[in-house]
């Protein structure tokens, strides 16, 4: 018995297991363990899958139905003591380098952690979420993505807690992280769909953009949170340090990375997979291609995220940018959002910053945007 997986790689993998242990005379059975809805369960009037997610999102909530949650069971069967094993110790799983000391200050793995961040979750962010849900600077997200990822909590006990305290105040709030959730199921469809995705653009018409040449120093500048745009620099360090960066300042990096730098969304991509704690290749592959304008859902897709004025918006006394760039931490708010603008005193106040970003924000906007113009025609 096992929960289903459903990368491209895994599906057929497991349909193996599961056809020669039935060869061997076996009972054998797979379960739905992570979604709401089955990718292969919602399509189009035309029997075709979806690419936009609001009308995959209607169809699915008329499909979708929330079961009752059942407790874990107070005990299970015994295995068989004759059966060989080994101590997890013995697989070396921790690195031997300490980088991931800033892991454990932020999240507790296991299903007592996941139900604890729910809990954490219902008492506080959820009341604001549809605002809250955008600010860096405040703890307005559920932090369930990883606890989800790794199969720690099911979506529908989430939903279903949701629903034991709805109220008129707060059920607003709440249809909207459970319209974050259907965002998730959208990338599970699509990626069922269109397995090429994780490595190709869901549009062919992007096939011939023209991406710039990565240059390497640039890419491990936006990497290592050193581009001296502030807000793209905050996030990276955060991603670098806990494994998760806030999902707006998420759009935003991939912006600055797919559109200022005109790199292909994949570099970004798999720096991602490389380093987010939440690592799930549905949502980074919808997520990378939705902000590349390359994939579902994507229009307008030239839209370009403008790294300073999101900053003003979203984190507007600068607080998440002094928290992960404490080199700014003494530079006066105004100048947290683009301090290249005042170069004499982000030297004197910020000698250890860069004084300029590795791409002028205009130069890029307006490179990528005649790319685009060229890719319409």
């Amino acid at each position: 018995f096992w929960n289903r997986k459903y990368e491209p790689a895994t599906q057929p993998r497991d349909a193996a297991i599961k056809q020669a242990l039935r060869d061997q005379g076996l009972r054998v059975e797979s379960f739905n363990g992570s979604l709401l809805i089955e990718p292969w369960d919602i399509a189009t009037q035309q029997g075709q899958p979806y690419k936009v997610f609001t009308p995959f999102w209607r169809t699915a909530l008329t499909k979708w139905r929330v079961p009752s949650p059942w407790d874990a069971p107070s005990r299970l069967p015994a295995v068989d003591a004759s059966l060989g094993g080994e101590a997890l110790e013995t697989l070396s799983l921790q690195p031997r380098l300490g980088w991931d000391a800033g892991f454990w200050n932020a999240w507790t793995p296991g299903e007592a952690g996941a139900r604890e961040a729910l809990e954490i979750f219902v008492d506080g962010a959820l009341n604001g979420y549809r605002i809250g849900r955008d600010r860096p600077d405040r703890a307005g997200t559920s932090r369930l993505s990883p606890h989800l990822h790794f199969g720690e909590v099911a979506p529908w006990r989430i939903t279903a807690e949701l629903e034991r305290v709805r109220t008129a105040a707060n059920s607003a709030d709440m249809d909207g992280y459970i319209r974050e959730l259907g965002w998730r199921e959208f990338a599970y469809h699509l990626l069922h769909h269109f397995p090429q995705t994780t490595t190709q653009n869901l549009n062919p018409r992007f096939e011939h953009f023209d991406w710039a040449k990565v240059d390497a120093v640039d890419l491990a500048a936006w990497q290592r949170g050193r581009t001296g745009v502030p807000i793209i620099d905050a996030g990276l360090r955060e991603l670098w340090t806990t494994g998760y960066v806030h999902n707006r300042v998420r759009m935003i990096v991939a912006s600055y990375l797919t559109k200022h730098l005109r790199y292909h969304w994949s570099h970004g991509a798999r720096w991602f997979w490389d380093t987010l704690v939440d690592a799930d290749l549905a949502n980074n592959t919808l997520g990378w291609q939705w902000v590349a304008g390359t994939g579902a859902d994507a229009a307008p897709y030239f839209r370009v995220f403008n790294p300073v004025t999101q900053a003003e918006k979203f984190d507007p006394k600068g607080i998440y940018i002094a928290r992960w760039v404490p080199e700014l931490a003494n530079v006066p708010v105004p100048l947290r959002f683009a301090p290249w603008q005042k170069p004499d005193l982000l030297a004197k106040l910020a000698p250890d910053y860069p004084r300029h970003p590795i791409v002028d924000l205009a130069t890029g906007r307006d490179g990528a945007l005649a790319a685009y113009r060229k890719t319409g025609d």
